[in-house]
């Protein structure tokens, strides 16, 4: 007589939700007092699993992740629009819509469905690479995010540096990295990011924000999930 085997493979702790005509996924843990909103495109269930380990493993917190479709990653997260810099799509104005989206219809949503409670629960925003732009955008429009990650944060993207001179975020505590071979690249607008991310850092500094810079071994295109957990992480540590 066969033996039936035992399925013991890890058991993903996010479910899938539709809010607004949007994919959102979303890791809930019972009595969590931290909701980490992440836009994420194509981001697989896996990485996202991944992400939450990584977070809990430098924790030990209980957290709710909610990570909302993007589907027009160029168009959706730029505050205004820009030339392409690579390829031949250019970038477009859609982030105060994607804001609108999260202000309006998304916290509401997992607020009605138990992911939330504004009254106990503290909300971050973060992302990696234009997510990251986005994430320091918003914070400037809204004191709806105690913190802000800024993971690998596409600060090198026309204007933005204007901005940021002029413009503080409504947020307490901003976390900031870099992939310390981000800056080695052929196309001359992207290789300002080292130079940007540092003149961003001494910004939130000097606005009298909890920031940090962390640098990251590798470039742009590398451990993407471990470098985002480590954002959320610092930020869950920071704010009691």
């Amino acid at each position: 007589m066969m033996k039936q085997k035992t399925d013991t493979s890890p058991k993903s702790s996010i479910s899938t939700i539709q809010i607004d005509g949007r994919e959102c996924l979303v890791h809930k843990v019972e009595k969590s007092e931290h909701l980490l909103l992440q836009p994420v495109f194509d981001h697989d269930q896996e990485m996202l699993d991944a992400e939450v380990a990584a977070i809990s493993s430098l924790t030990g917190k209980p957290f709710t992740l909610a990570a909302f479709e993007v589907k027009d990653w160029q168009g959706e997260l730029t505050p205004w629009a820009a030339p392409a810099v690579f390829g031949t799509m250019p970038f477009g104005d859609g982030a105060a819509e994607t804001l609108s989206f999260v202000k309006d219809v998304l916290l509401s949503e997992l607020q009605r469905q138990q992911f939330y409670d504004a009254e106990t629960m503290k909300c971050f925003l973060g992302g990696y690479s234009l997510a990251g732009l986005f994430a320091l955008w918003a914070g400037c429009q809204t004191t709806l995010f105690q913190g802000l990650a800024a993971v690998s944060p596409s600060v090198w993207y026309p204007d933005w540096m204007d901005y940021a001179e002029s413009h503080r975020p409504l947020a307490s505590f901003v976390y900031l990295s870099l992939g310390d071979k981000e800056e080695k690249t052929r196309n001359p607008l992207m290789a300002r990011v080292g130079e940007c991310i540092r003149r961003q850092h001494e910004l939130l500094a000097a606005q009298g924000l909890d920031t940090i810079l962390e640098w990251n071994k590798g470039n742009h295109f590398q451990h993407a999930e471990e470098r985002t957990a480590k954002g959320f992480a610092w930020l869950i540590n920071h704010i009691c």
